[in-house]
């Protein structure tokens, strides 16, 4: 993979880390011992931090070497790039980085084994040799590098089906007295005895004397029939509807917003 030096790669790399520049950093020992300054830096094809190229003349060497970066941690208190266990032999032993220079596979490896540890499995090949294979040498862990969890609070709405009330519908009889009147008739027999007028005479063929004879009237008379019956007075529909509206909340929300304070010109990057 091919390598840049931070300003090919990004003339404007000043603006982008807010005017802070890298090569401006004391690189010290864990010891707290000084052994060079930071002249550059060297990126990916993605602009991945790949080496600090380290100059050394504060070793006695007063050379150029580079320096992976998961090697590196940085101090923003004190303005430092701390090295973990680089001696002064191990510089001595590192290859030579000269601006000039391509930095090709077989530079790397050079450099990789000079600070990989003696029980270090990694079988590297020209081919298939990919960086997160040696997370110790390029990536930046944990332990040196902090990350920052940034919360916020958001308002959910979601909705919970409660029973509210009951409405319950039934039905009681009344009892009430009720009075109707009924026109009946009745028959009754009125007997006249009337005294014919004087001198009516009777003709002799028609008299007929008989005895036992009666004359028979049959008298009615109408009575009341009443009963009950039941009749569909009114009809009463349940149902229910349901009526839709918005109901609004209003809460006070906290959301941590990152506050990066540093002193000094330190490159730090704060859009990734």
């Amino acid at each position: 993979m091919s390598l840049y030096k931070l300003a090919d790669f990004d003339p404007n790399y000043k603006e982008t880390f807010d005017g802070d520049d890298i090569k401006t950093l004391s690189v010290y020992t864990e010891g707290d011992k000084k052994v060079g300054s930071v002249a550059d830096a060297l990126v990916d094809g993605e602009g991945r931090f790949r080496y600090l190229v380290l100059n050394t003349h504060f070793y006695g060497s007063g050379k150029e070497t580079l320096l992976p970066i998961g090697l590196a941690r940085i101090d923003y208190k004190t303005q430092r790039v701390y090295v973990d266990g680089l001696s002064k032999q191990q510089i001595e032993n590192l290859p030579e980085y000269k601006e000039s220079m391509t930095v090709d596979y077989d530079y790397e490896e050079s450099v990789r084994k000079a600070y990989r540890p003696e029980s270090s499995d990694v079988h590297s090949n020209r081919d298939t040799y990919d960086y997160q294979q040696e997370p110790s040498l390029y990536n930046l862990n944990d332990q040196k590098h902090q990350t920052l969890k940034l919360y916020e609070e958001r308002l959910i709405a979601s909705k919970n089906r409660v029973k509210t009330g009951e409405v319950t519908v039934g039905k009681y009889v009344e009892t009430d007295t009720a009075r109707v009147s009924v026109p009946i008739e009745k028959e009754r027999v009125i007997i006249e005895r009337v005294t014919p007028a004087s001198g009516t005479v009777v003709d002799s063929n028609e008299l007929n004397f008989r005895e036992g004879e009666v004359a028979r009237i049959e008298v009615y008379e109408e009575t009341p029939e009443i009963h009950k019956e039941a009749f569909v007075r009114e009809e009463v529909r349940v149902t229910k509807v349901v009526e839709h509206e918005t109901v609004e909340a209003q809460e006070t929300l906290r959301r941590e917003e990152l506050d990066v304070k540093n002193e000094g010109n330190l490159p730090i990057d704060r859009n990734r």
